[in-house]
């Protein structure tokens, strides 16, 4: 029995798999060794068994402990700088490949949960909703972008009255419908990647923190107990892989969410204040979002702490702002409530590369992880099987270090934060 155990949430609560993997106790091989058992290292080990190699995930905890079994569940197009952003860096040219794999991840989702039988309360549509004209301005721009890069016949923007037949509250006063979005449950998604691993003679161990890599032409990863022979190794800790690889720390900085989840409300209340069941994420710079789940709770999330902490009490950070959206539940009981970390670069875009030979890396989703990390694992793949292109255009973009270096990241964000929040409030 692991010492470790799922945060305790609605997911941990609800997951379908609630078998322990065994602990690595002995020394094995593989052609790829892969640290960390979330939505990256799951997607790299399914895409990498089903070219044919080999492959041992190691995961210090539990499969989807970290930001992948805890996240808000929403299956969100593109990346957290938009690829108008990225077209600035790289040119219009390299720009139309980030446009051709900015879609690319949800679509990677769905191929799983259908070939794989993945229950994981799949359901379509994600809307965007605008506080302000200004942020409104800025979906109208989103949407002709989308469609620029192919994304046609799946964008509708909504005025004030299409905003409230899809979410009824007073707080928006428009949005963007991206019916290619979508919400999941997000740990037995996990959960089902894994089993899908499995199923293809992958091996996964829990309890089983990596301690240290030894690098060279056969690197060997080392836990408490075993080890293992690798060919290739595969890091995908995120904002759960400490100071294992400090090269990796140096640009980035976890940081936390706050999610609560109400006790399942009737079919009534359900259906008026989120009528076409879509999920929902406000276009804030700290964002709140937020869905029905498949048992009709309201899930509920925002209310990031930077570096990490896990704030003293969670539902005093999200439940005025769930009762800001929705009036109608003050009277309903909160159930769950739970903290996870997503790790953050300054340039808000995925951080991809390789360390010496073959030790290759993809981490700081921004906040944008459960489509991009399903892509990134892919990517992975495809480096392994000496197909770079995609892979190299991540690895290309600039990444700095946070300014003030380590120690000032974190009081250096916060009052970036607060700008932004403030612009936001005031609607400039």
């Amino acid at each position: 029995m692991s010492a470790i155990a799922h945060a305790g949430s609605y997911y941990a609560a609800s997951a379908n798999d609630k078998v322990e993997r065994p602990r690595l106790e002995e020394s094995i091989e593989a052609d790829v060794c892969v640290i960390g058992a979330g939505y990256t290292g799951l997607s790299a080990a399914l895409h990498l068994l089903e070219s044919g190699f080999s492959v041992v995930v190691l995961e210090a905890a539990r499969i989807g402990w970290g930001a992948s079994g805890r996240n808000g569940g929403q299956i969100v197009n593109s990346f957290s700088r938009d690829i108008d952003t990225i077209e600035k860096t790289v040119g219009k040219e390299q720009g139309k490949l980030f446009g051709q794999m900015a879609f690319e991840g949800g679509k990677i989702i769905r191929d799983r949960i259908a070939k794989y039988n993945i229950q994981c309360d799949l359901k379509d549509g994600g809307v965007f909703a605008a506080m302000n004209e200004k942020q409104m301005g800025h979906l109208r721009h989103q949407k002709q972008l989308w469609e620029s890069h192919g994304h046609v016949n799946q964008l509708e923007l909504l005025d004030a009255k299409g905003i409230r037949g899809v979410v009824n509250t007073e707080r928006y006063v428009g949005g963007l419908l991206d019916k290619s979005g979508g919400h999941i449950h997000p740990l037995n998604l996990a959960l089902g990647e894994a089993r899908a691993v499995e199923s293809l003679g992958g091996k996964i161990y829990e309890d089983s923190a990596v301690l240290s890599v030894d690098e060279g032409d056969s690197p060997v990863v080392h836990t408490a107990q075993g080890s293992v022979k690798a060919k290739f190794v595969v890091v995908a800790g995120n904002a759960y892989l400490g100071k294992l690889l400090p090269e990796l720390q140096a640009k980035s900085m976890p940081c936390g969410t706050q999610v609560i989840t109400t006790e399942p409300l009737s079919d009534d209340l359900a259906a008026s204040l989120l009528p076409q069941d879509y999920c929902v994420e406000d276009c804030n710079y700290l964002l709140d979002y937020f869905r029905l789940s498949g048992d009709k709770r309201m899930i509920y999330g925002g209310g990031v702490v930077y570096g990490a902490r896990d704030p003293a009490d969670i539902k005093s950070i999200i439940i005025p702002n769930m009762l800001k959206t929705f009036p109608q539940l003050k009277d309903v009981k909160i159930d769950y409530a739970w903290t996870g970390n997503f790790l953050l670069t300054l340039s808000r875009l995925p951080q991809v590369g390789r360390i010496g030979k073959n030790i290759y890396y993809s981490q700081g989703c921004s906040g944008h992880g459960v489509t991009y990390t399903h892509l990134a694992g892919k990517l992975l793949a495809e480096m392994l099987n000496g197909q770079a292109t995609r892979f190299d255009a991540f690895a290309a973009l600039p990444h700095y270090p946070f300014p003030g270096g380590h120690a000032l990241r974190v009081p250096f964000s916060a009052i970036g934060a607060w700008y932004y929040t403030l612009r936001d409030k005031l609607g400039i």
